[in-house]
């Protein structure tokens, strides 16, 4: 089989950007929009982003983002895409490639870390959820957004391979546990829009957690 069946790394991503156009709609992540429309811009780090459009909405909201993504060609992409919608807003991104599984944020260094459908099996996707957990400043915020596992019907052949890379609530507290953040929001939300290509997926996973201003621990709950 091609790698293209097998999206668990770099020459998945590479080769799915190599296709020329854009993959994804241009549009930001919903939860992402209704989540920190109203929180005043900072620095943001928005994980596996892509084609850019989250990082380009909140570059456009006034944050300075770093966008981290596994494949050079959809930084390219994001890079000419946001230049060409709003030179401005495109000044404010720092476009990096990383791959997650070895790359570490500075510890407390963003006002917003944003990991929306990051898709890695464990125990990977805890360590780097933890890592994301740490990377949160003082009064900053940390957004993850996934498809609930609880939606996966055994039937949607298609979507098999993503069976290992889902999670639930309890995996991404569990995972960030520990890291003296305050949960806020841990829940299953309805989509307002089923996936692109079918509805296997009907809900979001969505954690928000905010880290305490004066730095005291705060216990996860």
């Amino acid at each position: 089989m091609g790698s293209a069946e097998h999206p668990d790394g770099r020459e998945y991503w590479e080769e799915r950007y190599a296709e020329p156009g854009l993959s994804w709609s241009g549009e930001p992540n919903p939860v992402l929009v209704a989540e920190i429309a109203d929180v005043t811009p900072g620095v943001a780090l928005d994980v596996g982003s892509g084609e850019g459009a989250d990082a380009l909405w909140l570059a456009r909201q006034g944050w300075y983002v770093t966008g981290v993504d596994i494949a050079s060609n959809a930084l390219e992409k994001a890079r000419a895409h946001a230049v060409t919608v709003d030179r401005h807003a495109a000044a404010r991104i720092d476009w990096q490639q990383q791959d997650l599984t070895d790359w570490v944020p500075e510890p407390q260094s963003f006002d917003l870390v944003s990991a929306q459908f990051m898709q890695l099996t464990e125990p990977a996707r805890s360590v780097i959820f933890r890592s994301l957990a740490t990377a949160v400043a003082p009064g900053g915020t940390l957004l993850i957004v996934g498809h609930d596992a609880s939606d996966f019907r055994g039937d949607s052949g298609h979507r098999a391979h993503l069976i290992e890379k889902l999670f639930s609530i309890i995996d991404v507290v569990t995972a960030i546990d520990g890291e003296g953040l305050h949960v806020e929001i841990a829940e299953s939300r309805q989509r307002g829009t089923p996936v692109a290509g079918g509805a296997d997926f009907l809900h979001d996973i969505v954690v928000k957690a905010s880290r305490r201003v004066d730095g005291a621990s705060t216990n996860v709950a």
